[in-house]
């Protein structure tokens, strides 16, 4: 992966758009697939671009072949373009738009994927926002509730409906943050969203385990996606993840794998637990 500077840009609002980045996020279509999910089903929030993305496509190389992404309106375009490129390997992809932080949508596109697929093999809560603060004090906090209820409240809503329907083998994956551990100060409400997911990663990982349904979570670092040139200016988008042990941000083509590995039998023994792909950030897990 190249450790050169990326060039200025910024998106004006978010959701950010995958086909107006440059370079565009490497997805991983060159990953090496063994078969460890053939037949099963995946319903994924987030799941149009960045790392939902290449979740969607590492997932249908590896044989899942049923998937419902729930993305925003202005992500159609994207989302097409994730279930083009999952087509290409077999997996019948479903499309859903809509507001995560609307409780009706999430059961709505929960009976969705049961009616098309049936069951839910994997839930991966994806979905996020971010919008950058320097000061506590000039915090829009109705803002402050927007980005809980898309990071946190919806996760919540999505699982509780898709829990009605999964079974014993079933896995939970939810998306944290390195942000989680080491806070962000212009993040403040971004990051303690996070927080908030580790918690109830670990927390739900207990109340499930007896039913043999696993709950794990990934906590990226700086990962070239999206939300980058949506949330940050110009100049701190050049310069975006070069503060990290290994010099450079990360593509979502090397974060996927997490996803794959705790979905799949490989991590049969692994429950409550939080991977950290973040290119050499320490921290206490």
């Amino acid at each position: 992966m190249s450790d050169k500077a990326f060039p200025k840009q910024q998106q004006e609002t978010q959701p950010g758009l995958q086909h107006e980045m440059t370079p565009s996020p490497a997805v991983g279509e060159s990953y090496k697939a063994a078969g460890k999910l053939k037949g099963q089903k995946l319903l994924i929030t987030g799941g149009d671009s960045g790392i939902g993305r290449s979740v969607v496509v590492m997932a249908a190389m590896e044989g899942v072949d049923g998937v419902t992404i729930l993305h925003t309106e202005k992500e159609t375009k994207d989302a097409e373009e994730t279930a083009k490129l999952a087509g290409k390997y077999g997996a019948k992809v479903v499309t859903k738009a809509g507001d995560i932080a609307d409780v009706n949508l999430c059961k709505e596109v929960v009976d969705s994927h049961i009616s098309e697929f049936k069951t839910i093999d994997i839930l991966v809560n994806n979905a996020a926002e971010q919008h950058v603060c320097d000061f506590l004090g000039d915090l829009d906090l109705d803002q402050v509730h927007r980005t809980f209820k898309t990071n946190i409240l919806g996760m919540f809503s999505m699982t509780k409906f898709a829990l009605q329907h999964m079974k014993g083998g079933s896995k939970i994956i939810n998306t944290t943050s390195v942000t989680a551990y080491k806070g962000k100060p212009n993040l403040v409400d971004y990051s303690s969203t996070k927080g908030a997911i580790v918690a109830f990663t670990r927390s739900l990982s207990q109340q499930l385990a007896s039913k043999n349904i696993r709950v794990n979570g990934v906590a990226p670092g700086p990962i070239w996606t999206p939300l980058i040139p949506s949330s940050f200016p110009k100049e701190e988008v050049e310069s975006f993840g070069k503060e990290t042990p290994l010099g450079r941000a990360g593509q979502p083509s090397e974060v996927a794998p997490c996803y794959i590995f705790l979905a799949s039998d490989d991590s049969s023994y692994i429950t409550g637990s939080v991977l950290h792909p973040n290119g050499g950030t320490i921290v206490n897990s």
